[in-house]
């Protein structure tokens, strides 16, 4: 068996309204392209690591990247999401990051926004 991920025929189906509008030459595979960014993000590889049954790594990093600045993803996302109702249970991660000692010392060099000056949420 293989270890490949491939989304179904339901899966694409829930998924392709969201999908942006092909202008003048005709998308590669949709349901590959995908995949293959769905296999590389799960297992946590580099592009060029991706099988060479999703394609070229090189149009599945370029359709990820187009695609995330169009907020496609986000929207996939969001409507799966409000499909599901509420949830059962609510998790609560715990995870913490140490920072260096001179990360401190950022704010004070004005490397990241004052907080105070940020404008008020209406």
């Amino acid at each position: 068996m293989s270890d490949l991920i491939w989304l179904s025929e339901a899966q694409m189906r829930r998924i392709e309204p969201y999908f942006p509008l092909s202008h003048g030459v005709p998308r590669v595979d949709d349901r590959r392209i995908i995949s293959g960014i769905i296999f590389v993000i799960r297992n946590g590889l580099r592009w060029r690591d991706a099988p060479a049954d999703y394609g070229p790594p090189k149009t599945i990093y370029n359709r990820f990247i187009r695609w995330s600045r169009l907020g496609v993803f986000n929207k996939i996302f969001s409507a799966l999401s409000a499909q599901g109702g509420k949830p059962d249970q609510l998790m609560i991660d715990a995870t913490h990051l140490k920072a260096h000692r001179t990360a401190a010392s950022l704010l004070k060099k004005g490397l990241f926004p004052d907080v105070s000056d940020a404008p008020e949420a209406a």
